[in-house]
């Protein structure tokens, strides 16, 4: 018995790849601030160490949650099933926190600049674009 009602087009399978790949590399970023040590910490400039010491616990578990989630969700979507949809929610819910955090209530745009907007930018594009994808292959019957 087949898994899945409709076989993927190629472009499936490319989305899937390029999409583990950017969640991969916001896991990196994610594990390379939380296991930073001193000697690291010395190359930061010290108004952006500041802003990443003082982040509370609560913004950096959206950070975890948006590309820990988000990256499970890719590999769930590259195995066809429904639940990565739910998964790319979960994550665009942490990516938003952390965006609320970094732009009202830090000075980040003042420290980094307004090119500390792209990043975010790009980020909720890419999420939004992976919840649309997920949900569009489960309703063409491609995710089971």
């Amino acid at each position: 018995m087949s898994q899945n009602s409709n076989k993927p087009a190629t472009f499936f399978w490319v989305i899937g790849v390029l999409a583990v790949t950017w969640n991969a590399l916001g896991v990196i970023a994610y594990l390379s601030q939380k296991l930073m040590t001193n000697e690291m910490k010395v190359m930061i400039p010290a108004d952006q160490l500041e802003i990443m010491e003082k982040t509370p616990a609560w913004a950096t578990a959206a950070f975890a949650v948006a590309v820990w989630f988000g990256l499970l969700g890719c590999i769930l979507l590259l195995m066809r099933k429904k639940i990565a949809t739910t998964l790319f929610i979960i994550s665009i819910i942490g990516v938003l926190t952390q965006l609320v955090y970094n732009l009202f209530l830090t000075n980040a745009i003042e420290v980094l600049g307004n090119q500390s907007l792209i990043q975010p930018l790009v980020t909720v594009s890419i999420s939004i674009f992976l919840i649309w994808h997920a949900k569009k292959s489960a309703d063409d019957g491609i995710l089971s």
